[in-house]
C-alpha cells in the first residue's frame, strides 16, 4: 500500500534531510531523474532543481551560486525580521559551492531555464519586469485577455511604465472589439502602443532585449526562460516584422481597410478558406470563437453570391480578393 509524500511546511533555510541528499547527488552527478524528486518537491519549488530541456525524465542542479542570491532576493522586503534567516541559508550553501566544480566568479543565471507551473513562471515574468529599465514587448494570441487577468496585470504594468519605460503589445484582430482590453489600456499612463494583425506567433514575452519567455507546452503551464542573446535577437526581429505588418489600436486605433464589401478579417477568412481548413481550424487560427468565423463566412458567400463551401472556394479564387494589398 502506497502512502501519499508528507508536506513538506519549511523554507529553503531549513532544508530537509531528503532534499539536501538529493541536490548535493545531484550537484555531483549533473542531473537525477525526476521521479526520485517525490519525496522532496521543496527541491523544485525553491528552483533547486528544474526540468533538463533535452529529456524531461531528468532534473538538473541551479548552480548554488544562481540559486543563493534568487533565494535571497525574495527575503530582501522583510530583512530586518529575516536577518537571522539569511545567514543560516548562506552557512547552508557554502559547502554545497564546493561541490560545484563548475562555480565561477560571477554567478550568472543559465542562457536556457525550464519553469513549471503557473505560479512559477508569474512570478519569474514579474522578477524581469521588475529588473527591467528600458522595453517590453508581448504578443498575445488567441482574442482579448480576461478582465481577471487584465486587473491582475494593472498595477504591475503601471509600476513598470511609472519608471519610463516603453510597452508594446500585439494582438490579434479580434482584441478590437473587446472593451475591457480598451478600458485596461486607457488606464495606464506611460508610453504604450498596442497593434493587431490576423494571426501572431504563440505568447512571447521580451524584456530589454536580453530576456525571452515562450511556451515549452501547449497549456502553457511549462514556459522557457531564455537569455540566449542570438535566440532573443530572432523572437525580437520577428516581433518587429509582424508590429509593422500589424493595425494601430491604441492609443489612435487606425480602421481595418475594407474594401469591394470585404473587410481585412473577411479577406484572412478567404486565405484561410481556400487552403481547406474547417470552421473549428479557422477560428482557432484567428483567435475567435466558431460562431464568429461562420457569421464572417455566410457574409463571404453573400458577397460573393455562393450557394456552396465547393463554390465559394471557387469564387474567392475568381474574385481577386486575395490579390489585393492588406
Amino acid at each position: 500500500m502506497t502512502t501519499e509524500p508528507r508536506p513538506h511546511p519549511h523554507g529553503p533555510d531549513e532544508l530537509c534531510e531528503a532534499g539536501s541528499a538529493l541536490y548535493a547527488r545531484a550537484l555531483r552527478e549533473g542531473r537525477v531523474r525526476h521521479q526520485e524528486a517525490g519525496d522532496a518537491p521543496c527541491l523544485i519549488d525553491f528552483g533547486l532543481l528544474h526540468p533538463d530541456i533535452e529529456d524531461m525524465a531528468w532534473l538538473r542542479p541551479t548552480a548554488p551560486a544562481v540559486a543563493l542570491p534568487q533565494l535571497l532576493r525574495s527575503i530582501e522586503d522583510h530583512i530586518a525580521r529575516h536577518r537571522e534567516r539569511e545567514e543560516r541559508l548562506t552557512a547552508l550553501f557554502e559547502p554545497l559551492m564546493a561541490l560545484d566544480a563548475r562555480q565561477t566568479s560571477g554567478p550568472e543565471p543559465p542562457e536556457i531555464m525550464v519553469l513549471e507551473g503557473f505560479e512559477r513562471i508569474n512570478v519569474a515574468i514579474t522578477q524581469a519586469m521588475t529588473d527591467a529599465r528600458h522595453e517590453l514587448l508581448t504578443v498575445q494570441p488567441g482574442g482579448a485577455r480576461s478582465p481577471e487577468i487584465l486587473a491582475d496585470a494593472l498595477p504591475r504594468e503601471q509600476e513598470f511604465l511609472s519608471r519610463g519605460c516603453r510597452m508594446r503589445t500585439l494582438y490579434q484582430h479580434t482584441t478590437r472589439h473587446s472593451l475591457p482590453a480598451q478600458a485596461h489600456y486607457e488606464q495606464l499612463d506611460g508610453d504604450v502602443e498596442v497593434r493587431t494583425l490576423n494571426e501572431v506567433t504563440e505568447r512571447m514575452v521580451v524584456l530589454d532585449h536580453s530576456v525571452a519567455f515562450i511556451p515549452a507546452s501547449k497549456d502553457r503551464t511549462v514556459a522557457l526562460e531564455v537569455r540566449q542573446p542570438a535566440i532573443v535577437d530572432y523572437l525580437i526581429t520577428t516581433f518587429e516584422r509582424l508590429w509593422h505588418l500589424a493595425t494601430p489600436m491604441f492609443p489612435h486605433a487606425a480602421q481595418l481597410p475594407a474594401e469591394n464589401g470585404v473587410t481585412t478579417r473577411q479577406r484572412a477568412i478567404a486565405e484561410l478558406l481556400v487552403e481547406g481548413l474547417t470552421d473549428t481550424e479557422i477560428a482557432t487560427r484567428l483567435g475567435m470563437n466558431v460562431r464568429t468565423a461562420r457569421e464572417h463566412i455566410a457574409k463571404l458567400a453573400a458577397i460573393l453570391g455562393s450557394n456552396s463551401r465547393a463554390q465559394l472556394g471557387y469564387l474567392i479564387g475568381q474574385s481577386g480578393i486575395l490579390d489585393q494589398n492588406h
